[in-house]
């Protein structure tokens, strides 16, 4: 067992290094080169670095040998120790067959929608609709331009495409209620629906 917190970029990491010996630069190009970026946050090397440095204390992996060239500074090469593959192999079974309840900020937005009108949430999710539409098409052409890459490296573009299109659907399906008053509400009608299902202060009791 380890006690390192498992993150997208610590499986990231121990999944290159069961390909090969790696030092933290050529594992960011990597993850780009291949796309992986699109479902793994590097823009911050620092994330990097400091998921490794995580990574070696828990003897999930260790230095094997330090590089330098004239033009680039000294660079440790890492590989995976059994440890880390048996961990690297555990986190894919965890996640691959179990649901992890996340917290993203939008659904959080959606549970507090009166803070606005309901012309005004009708507008905002627009803009939404118009962002989602155009990564769509990013995620489409790039799709297409990967037409000879077996698809078997292509599945995250398509499950977040999958995403995109349902979240898509419902998005303007909530819009088309917005503008249509099928979902709207008032100040007053807020204050009665609060007052009808508010719980009573005699059972809200640490």
């Amino acid at each position: 067992m380890t006690s390192i917190k498992r993150s997208p970029i610590a499986l990231a990491v121990l999944a290159m290094l069961t390909e090969e010996p790696l030092h933290p630069y050529r594992m960011q190009r990597l993850i780009k080169e291949r796309g992986k970026d699109e479902v793994i946050n590097v823009t911050q090397r620092a994330s990097l670095y400091q998921t490794i440095q995580r990574l070696e204390r828990e003897g999930l992996i260790t230095p094997q040998k330090t590089v330098r060239d004239d033009k680039r500074p000294e660079r440790t090469v890492y590989e995976i120790t059994e440890k880390g593959r048996d961990i690297a192999l555990d986190w894919m079974r965890a996640i691959l067959s179990t649901l992890t309840r996340e917290y993203p900020e939008f659904p959080a937005a959606i549970s507090f929608l009166p803070l606005l009108t309901p012309d005004d949430v009708a507008s905002q999710l627009e803009l939404r609709a118009k962002a989602i539409e155009s990564e769509l098409c990013r995620i489409d052409n790039a799709l297409q331009e990967a037409q000879a890459v077996p698809r078997l490296f292509l599945l995250e573009m398509e499950y977040l495409r999958a995403l995109h299109a349902a979240e898509l659907s419902w998005v303007n399906s909530v819009v088309g209620d917005l503008r249509a008053q099928r979902i709207t509400w008032t100040e007053e009608w807020l204050k009665q629906i609060a007052a009808k299902f508010s719980i009573d202060p005699k059972f809200d009791q640490d």
